[in-house]
Formats: structure tokens, sequence, C-alpha cells
């Protein structure tokens, strides 16, 4: 009888494209994938672990997995097994653990599904993860994440990414252009490029740190892919966004606008300690040149609350920098301390209590950045890639500029890309729109 595998995802864009990669690797070997909630033989958990939680979730993912499947053969992959891979091999009920290189190699790892009474370990020293592994996701019939990067050079204070996945280092361009058609070969309308640090493309394309081809270079050769329709950029460190490719953008036909930009801290004294590579006025300058050539675009940051050092005045230095940058939403982290960085180390140390309450401001405020800029596309036509699911009678998708629409469920409109006026905001957030021509099936 077929083994069924089942998969459970933490974290990252990144991670979701690696889970596909692996997943194909076990369909190869004659594995049906099955749902997480269903009865598989084997579970791989594909771990994060950026911040505390998301090594807690572990845990509780493993209870679920054997509460489904007492029998279950379960693996654990990914940051958190690099990091700490006899932590992970402890949890009852845990098998096998895989670090940052031989998660790709998960099928060689398995033989008989016996259960073992202690997780076995697997992983490398950190210095060996310097090759790369390609892989995308096809979760879904929409968007697809290619990954086109790994690793991480930079030596930010509070960061294990380094620790856990290795140096910098990026798929050929080749190799990405055959990710991309493989992909557009499935009728999926949207990649959105995905990596550790997706700006460094180009470093270690070969193996050594030679650069070949820029970031630039990327973009340029992936709009002229054929099949895709849309092209997303995920997340890019300011200092790596060049005027170039912001232009670019505004100049393509496939890459939309909306930019993800880690910003951190918007006070130049947390900067430094966190050992970011620019302070706060090249960020100013990266949203002023984006919202230059691209009025309508989306701009998301990621701000890091509670760091130690963080005093009342310099956090609402970082409130009021963000209140007064052109700006559309927040993913807010709330800083938590992790072993072997130097940030642990660090004094002033922020109380919990403090760090979760600027946290609950940030988030606030992002939620009025989403908002203001929902309100100031209302009356626009954009156009929507519509989604597979039918929430509570209606369709959802994303506009290019990343605004979050809705419109009465119609099955003819799935995967689709369609012209719609911008209408009102619904009482849930979400936008409500008007199709602006009727497609000829609907």
């Amino acid at each position: 009888m077929q083994k069924k595998v089942a998969f459970y995802t933490l974290g990252c864009k990144l991670n979701f494209s690696e889970t596909s990669t692996i997943a194909r690797q076990f369909e190869e070997k004659g594995f049906q994938k099955t749902d997480f909630q269903s009865p598989a033989d084997v579970v791989v958990i594909n771990t994060c672990s950026v911040t505390e939680n998301a090594d807690k979730r572990f845990k509780t993912i493993v209870k679920q997995a054997r509460k489904i499947n007492n029998d279950a053969f379960i693996i654990g992959v990914g940051c958190y097994a690099q990091l700490k891979p006899e932590e992970l091999a402890a949890v009852n009920g845990v098998d096998l653990v895989l670090g940052a290189t031989e998660k790709f190699k998960v099928t060689d790892y398995i033989n008989d599904l016996t259960k073992n009474d202690f997780g076995e370990v697997h992983s490398c020293e950190i210095d060996d993860a310097d090759f790369y592994v390609g892989s995308y996701s096809i979760g879904d019939r929409t968007r697809a994440f290619l990954k086109v990067q790994d690793g991480c050079d930079y030596k930010c204070t509070y960061c294990t990414i380094p620790l856990a996945r290795g140096i910098s280092r990026s798929d050929t361009l080749a190799n990405v252009l055959k990710n991309a058609k493989e992909i557009s070969e499935q009728n999926i309308k949207e990649i959105v490029l995905t990596g550790v640090n997706i700006g460094d493309y180009g470093k270690g394309e070969f193996g050594n740190k030679k650069h070949e081809h820029t970031f630039l270079d990327l973009v340029k050769a992936l709009e002229t892919v054929e099949g895709i329709e849309r092209l997303r950029i995920s997340s890019i460190e300011p200092n790596l966004l060049k005027n170039e490719t912001i232009d670019f953008v505004a100049a393509s036909q496939k890459f939309v606008p909306h930019f993800h930009i880690p910003l951190q801290s918007g006070s130049n004294t947390l900067l430094k300690l966190m050992r970011r590579r620019y302070m706060r006025e090249l960020y100013v300058d990266r949203v002023h040149r984006i919202k230059q050539q691209l009025p309508d675009a989306c701009i998301g940051v990621d701000v890091i609350v509670g760091f130690p050092g963080e005093t009342d005045e310099l956090f609402l230095e970082t409130y009021n920098f963000l209140i007064n940058l052109d700006i559309s939403y927040l993913h807010v982290f709330t800083y938590s301390e992790r072993d072997n960085t130097l940030a642990a180390n660090m004094e002033g140390a922020v109380p919990l209590k403090t760090r979760k309450k600027r946290s609950k401001m940030l988030r606030g405020l992002s939620a009025k950045k989403r908002r203001a800029f929902y309100e100031s596309q209302l009356g626009k036509i954009h156009e929507v890639l519509f989604e597979g699911e039918n929430k509570e009678g209606y369709i959802h998708g994303f506009t290019e500029n990343y605004v979050k629409i809705k419109f009465p469920w119609n099955p003819y409109l799935v995967n689709t890309l369609q012209q719609v006026k911008l209408i009102e905001i619904a009482e849930d957030g979400i936008v409500k729109v008007q199709l602006v021509s009727v497609p000829a099936e609907v």
C-alpha cells in the first residue's frame, strides 16, 4: 500500500518553497502527499527559529501529529533543526532531525519507518552549508514562491539566520529561469521571489564569491519568461535596493509595485547596535524614490521592538519616524533573546511587559497605515489576481499593489486577472470591488 506523507511549515515564504521541493522528492519515491490533518506514515515539520514562539510551536505540532497518528514517523528539519538539533530530537515522538544541508536528502535517511526511542540527528557544521539547492512552492493555483538565494553574510546582532542557513549563496540564473518556466507551465499567474537576503543575489552563484550576475540582472531576465503574468519581490534590504531596480520595476510589465523593506528601527543609535548596514536617512531615500516613480506602490516594513537599549525616547523616535513615512503596513517583531547572538548579552534589556506594550502600539499604527493606504486607492482601477477559495460567499484576491479585495463568489474568476474598481472598505477591512469588464464566460 502506498505510504503517505504530510507536511507542516513554520516561518517564512522561503520555508514554504523548500517544503514544496522536499514534498516533490517524497512523491518521486512513491509517497502520496496528504493533508496534515489526515493520518500519514511520515510527518515532516519544517521549523523556524526567528522568534522564541516558533521554537515552542514545534512541540505543539508534534503533539497534534501524534494525536492524528501515534505511529507516524516524525521528522524535524529547517532552521531550528540546525541550531538546536538535540533539543528537537528530545521532543517526545520525534524520530529524525535533519540540519541545513541534510534536509534536501531527507528520503535518503528513511529506512523502514520504525519509530525510534530517541530522535536520530544528522546535522552538519554550518560552515559546510556552502552549496545551493533551488526550490519553489506551488501550493496554490494562483502564485508560487521561487527561491533564488540562501544564507546570509550579514552579522546583525539579533539574528540566528547565518548560524541556521550558512553563507550567502545564489542559484544560477539559468536554473532560476528553468524553475520559473516550470512554474509558468502549471498555469500559475504570479511568482514571488524569495530568499534570505535576495538583494545579495549573484554571490556564490558558482560556489565562490565571484559575482557573475546581480539582482538587477535577475529581475531583467525574469521579465522575459513567457507565461508568467506577475512577479513580486518579497523582502529586500534597503542598502541593496538600488535605484536601477526601482526604476526597472516602475517600467516593468510584470514586476508589481510592491516592496517589502526591513527597517528594524527608526533610531540610528539602535541601527548601529543592531549592526544594520544603513542609517534611517537611506531608508527615507528609498521610500521617496519608490513613491516618486510609483505613487500607488505598496511598501511594507519590518520593525523590531524591545531591542536591548531601546529606551522610551528611542522607541518614540521609531514610532514618530514611521508615522511620518509614506508606507503601507508594518510587520512587527517583539525582540526575543536568541542563543549565540551578540544582542543576547547586551546591556539595557527591555522588560517583557514594555516590549509587548510597544508591539501593540506599532501594530495599531500598522492598522492605521494600511487603512490610509487602502483609502488612498478607492475609486482607482487596479488588476486583481483572484484566488480559489469561497470564503463566506466571497472570492478574494490581491491587486498588483497588494490591496486585499473581495467580490461575490464566482468560480469562473478563480486564477484569473481582472480589472476592478475599488469601491469601499468593508467592516472586515477588506476592499469591495466592481469588475470593470465582465469576462465572457462569467
